[in-house]
């Protein structure tokens, strides 16, 4: 990772934490540590790439806290040659450290600006397995799948069983599901023959899934 030595210090208090949440996975810590993750974000912000905070990006949106993304990332549990689905590209980032991971990422945002920039970043860093699309997170990504995994950012406020089509046998599927008011809980999915089968991972706070494509940007 070429970075400065205020990142450098960021990525190490980063480490420590996610030890402390006992994420020791190799593979997944070299993703982070490849992945610049400041090339994900505004200029103003570069400093703060690694702190433990959402951060604001394109189109009014926010980027998760890095510490999230590494839980959530953990509990996928990728593997080589897995065909990933993300709802909500935001700046790229997460599904860039998934292509270090998986075989293919498809990753869909309602607002076009994040697709294309999502999409100069991946080329930028030599990425050819991840794709961004501008389409409806709501109803998944039909007649491409299954998929192995499924990531949503946005939380439903509801379980998402239409998304039990799109998964393949023993798939996992993560989301936050609750009101748009209150936390959700971010529940993680394994699809069992024709259901899925609940495991809750904890509290968020996350923005409620619109469905639709933004009229502008």
């Amino acid at each position: 990772m070429n970075a400065t030595p205020d990142e450098r210090e960021g990525f190490a208090a980063f480490l420590l934490r996610l030890r402390t949440r006992g994420i020791v996975s190799r593979e997944l810590v070299a993703a982070f540590e490849a992945t610049p993750r400041p090339a994900f974000l505004p200029g103003q912000y570069h400093r703060l790439a690694w702190s433990d905070r959402m951060l604001p990006i394109e189109c009014g949106e926010a980027i998760e806290a890095v510490d999230l993304q590494a839980t959530v990332l953990a509990a996928l549990a990728l593997e080589a040659g897995n065909r990933v689905l993300e709802i909500g590209t935001g700046s790229g980032y997460t599904a860039a450290v998934m292509a270090r991971l998986a075989g293919r990422v498809v990753t869909l945002d309602r607002y076009r600006t994040l697709c294309d920039l999502a999409r100069q970043r991946f080329e930028s860093l030599g990425f050819a397995n991840a794709f961004a699309r501008h389409a409806d997170g709501a109803l998944g990504l039909q007649g491409e799948g299954p998929f192995d995994r499924v990531v949503s950012w946005a939380a439903f406020d509801t379980l998402p069983r239409t998304f039990v089509d799109q998964l393949s046998s023993g798939g996992i599927m993560i989301a936050p599901i609750g009101p748009a008011e209150d936390r959700q809980t971010l529940v993680r999915l394994t699809k069992v023959g024709s259901r899925f089968e609940r495991e809750d991972l904890g509290q968020v706070r996350a923005q409620p899934l619109l469905k639709g494509l933004a009229v502008k940007l």
